[in-house]
């Protein structure tokens, strides 16, 4: 088959057209005509027997993420003090009243209220002379009392301690607990008196004063045995464990007699003096 351009007119189509020859046949064709005729492609089309689709697939399943717990909610791991009330401490006593804040407030009050009265800003000119009077002293005193006192310790006491304290502490665990949580005047620090003997100051085999352990708190508890204790809380940073044990018959001697002293190092340069009374109900 011969193809060839030609440049004239086609009998029944356009302008110019491509001739076409075949053994046996001539035919020619005009070029809109021979565009509008349809050209065999290749074929692209998929044989799917060939290629099956594969719809045996599983389906994508999102992953589920595990439940964070939640720190709401009730934990099912029981402390060793879960079962124990905190009692707060509502005794009202004078011990644990500042002296120097209330001498301090009413001098200052005095004199206020005096100098006042005196330059007639205030009524009561005639009493003028008399709050002055005991004005100046008032305030004299407050202010010393306040710069020489001991604040008291905080108190921590369970429940099951504080029904025990009655029968199962002695005198003397009381007197301590007393001392400790009121406030005291002239002294350096608590239990004082004590930690002086039981630590010799600047004694053979003693420690220096300046590395003197420090009262930071006390605690009332029963121990595993359901014995009645109270607990020294000494913040010692200079000190060790050993020099604590060594004098562990001397702490029973001097706050006996009917303890048992323990020493616990909790950690940070504080040390825990246990005082475990021998009385059980």
């Amino acid at each position: 088959m011969a193809v060839t351009s030609t440049a004239g007119m086609v009998a029944g189509c356009g302008g110019g057209g491509i001739l076409v020859r075949r053994p046996g046949c001539t035919c020619s064709r005009s070029l809109p005509c021979f565009a509008s005729s349809r050209i065999p492609g290749p074929n692209l089309s998929i044989n799917h027997t060939q290629f099956p689709l594969k719809t045996h697939l599983k389906p994508y399943r999102t992953p589920k993420l595990a439940r964070a717990a939640d720190s709401t909610q009730p934990s099912s791991i029981v402390t060793g003090n879960a079962d124990k009330t905190v009692v707060p401490d509502t005794e009202f006593s004078l011990a644990k009243v500042s002296f120097g804040v209330v001498g301090l407030g009413f001098g200052i009050g005095l004199l206020s209220y005096g100098f006042g009265s005196y330059f007639n800003i205030l009524p009561g000119s005639e009493w003028s002379a008399l709050m002055l009077t005991y004005g100046f002293p008032l305030a004299i005193i407050g202010m010393a009392l306040k710069y020489a006192e001991l604040k008291p310790v905080p108190c921590l006491t369970y429940s099951d301690a504080l029904a025990m304290r009655e029968k199962c502490s002695t005198p003397i665990l009381d007197q301590v607990r007393n001392d400790v949580t009121r406030y005291r005047y002239g002294d350096e620090q608590h239990l004082d008196e004590a930690l002086k003997r039981i630590f010799q100051y600047g004694q053979g085999g003693g420690i220096p004063r300046r590395s003197a352990p420090i009262l930071q708190s006390i605690r009332e508890e029963v121990t595993e045995d359901g014995k009645y204790s109270l607990v020294l809380v000494f913040e010692a940073k200079a000190l060790e464990l050993s020099d604590f044990e060594k004098r562990k018959a001397k702490v029973a001697s001097f706050f006996g007699p009917g303890i048992t002293a323990e020493i616990i190092e909790s950690g940070n340069g504080s040390y825990e003096v246990k005082l475990i009374s021998n009385t059980t109900l």
